[in-house]
């Protein structure tokens, strides 16, 4: 599905991912866990394309592609999408607008207006979303909560082939967190070859959405790499104790 060779990036003067190698397979779910500062979220950014980030050398390869140099709705219309951290308000454009126009830029004819709405109704009852976020102007005066929901919403009526959630869990509670997430696995479901990137500090999101792999990320690139228990691992025992990387490590 998606897989990046030897990828270095730099901000300015800054490297950030450093010879970064990651293979997710059709189907798989993964998670990145790390300090702050270590290149998680950079790495979601540059997977979508965003141009803040230059690419020094390496490949990001999707659906045997390399993609370098799409631009980011390039991407998204092959199936890329991204849960985002601090999901952005818009003033003046409907929500319901903005999903209809993403849909059509995937499809060869127009969504019927009468499928369209029955469908979001239903996603958004789904996500015990209130109707009147349908048609509210994106995420303008929501909470934290409405819009994560509102990220999980264009998942479902988007049907992406690869999702990243980048930190998901970040300003829900419990019952949200928890709604999330069962809808996000039952689109999985629904959708068996769907990949799954998770970025995440802590271990919370993981219990609700199982991961094959958990990879520990220290100073731009994946240095351990476990099953579910390694996120716990972490949560006890902190990266340094979990893994100890030298300064010459650091350094290259």
């Amino acid at each position: 599905m998606l897989k990046t060779e030897n990828l270095n990036v730099t901000v300015g003067d800054k490297k950030i991912l450093n010879n970064f190698n990651i293979d997710i397979k059709d189907g798989e779910i993964h998670a990145i866990m790390g300090p702050n500062g270590t290149g998680k979220s950079t790495l979601s950014k540059v997977i979508m394309g965003n141009k803040n980030y230059n690419i020094e050398s390496g490949n990001i390869i999707f659906d045997g592609e390399v993609i370098n140099d799409l631009s980011t709705d390039e991407r998204a219309r092959r199936g890329l999408f991204i849960s985002m951290q601090n999901p952005i308000s818009i003033e003046g454009v409907q929500n319901s607008e903005f999903l209809k126009t993403a849909i059509n830029a995937r499809r060869e004819s127009p969504v019927g207006l009468y499928e369209f709405m029955k469908t979001i109704k239903c996603a958004a009852e789904e996500l015990d979303m209130k109707e009147e976020m349908i048609h509210r102007a994106i995420n303008v005066g929501a909470s934290g909560g409405e819009r994560k929901k509102n990220e999980v919403l264009q998942i479902k009526l988007l049907k992406p082939s690869f999702i990243i959630l980048d930190e998901l869990d970040s300003g829900l509670d419990i019952d949200s967190l928890k709604t999330v997430c069962e809808n996000i696995n039952s689109y999985l479901k629904e959708n068996p070859s769907t990949s799954v990137l998770i970025i995440t500090h802590y271990p919370r999101i993981l219990e609700y959405i199982k991961p094959h792999f958990v990879h520990m990320m220290i100073c731009g690139k994946i240095v351990k790499t476990g099953d579910y228990n390694l996120a716990f691992d972490i949560e006890k025992n902190g990266y340094s104790d979990t893994f100890t990387i030298s300064e010459n490590e650091k350094n290259e």
